[in-house]
């Protein structure tokens, strides 16, 4: 079964036409990324996780976004050196989109349509700790800040949404996956 969530047209970073449904039958994990965050290390917990479940039928799929205090300047060519240099990265990343506001991709407008609100996990609350340290955090159903991440079952539904600051090594996040693997 395919979803209108898997026809939407995409790019990947090297720019070949792509979208959700050429991984049709796995279970993905949808995350905006960004090369000069705080969250940044997540690389290395998604490749680990990617390692980890793709012989299982799992892909971690990176959407590179620069809208969260410009912490995705690069361009495509430039992102795709710093993963691979730096986190030693192999799952699919995709061309820089907006995640958030006005010209969001539709990718993540049917995203955050579907689930309106990110599980948090032993780190708290993602939105407390952005207004402690003095920000306005976006209202939901938009993305609170990079490395937020979306779980997508095989039939193409979205199952799960976890906060940035949720690792990947999380127990939540971890058994929403094996569960979704099972299925």
């Amino acid at each position: 079964m395919t979803t209108a969530l898997e026809t939407i047209p995409l790019n990947t970073i090297s720019g070949a036409p792509a979208t959700l449904g050429d991984y049709a039958g796995q279970v993905r994990l949808v995350v905006n990324v960004a090369s000069k965050c705080g969250l940044t290390p997540q690389y290395a917990g998604l490749e680990a996780l990617y390692q980890q479940f793709k012989s299982q039928g799992f892909s971690v799929l990176g959407f590179p976004a620069n809208n969260f205090a410009g912490q995705e300047p690069g361009s495509e060519d430039e992102i795709a050196s710093f993963c691979s240099t730096g986190y030693d990265v192999h799952f699919p990343l995709f061309a820089k989109i907006n995640a958030v506001g006005p010209d969001k991709h539709p990718v993540y407008a049917a995203l955050t349509a579907a689930i309106g609100q990110a599980t948090n996990g032993a780190a708290g609350s993602m939105r407390d700790n952005l207004i402690k340290y003095g920000m306005t955090p976006n209202e939901a159903p938009e993305l609170l800040w990079n490395f937020e991440k979306f779980l997508i079952g095989r039939e193409g539904e979205v199952i799960g949404r976890f906060a940035p600051n949720m690792t990947p090594d999380d127990p939540i996040l971890v058994g929403a996956i094996e569960a979704a693997l099972r299925a």
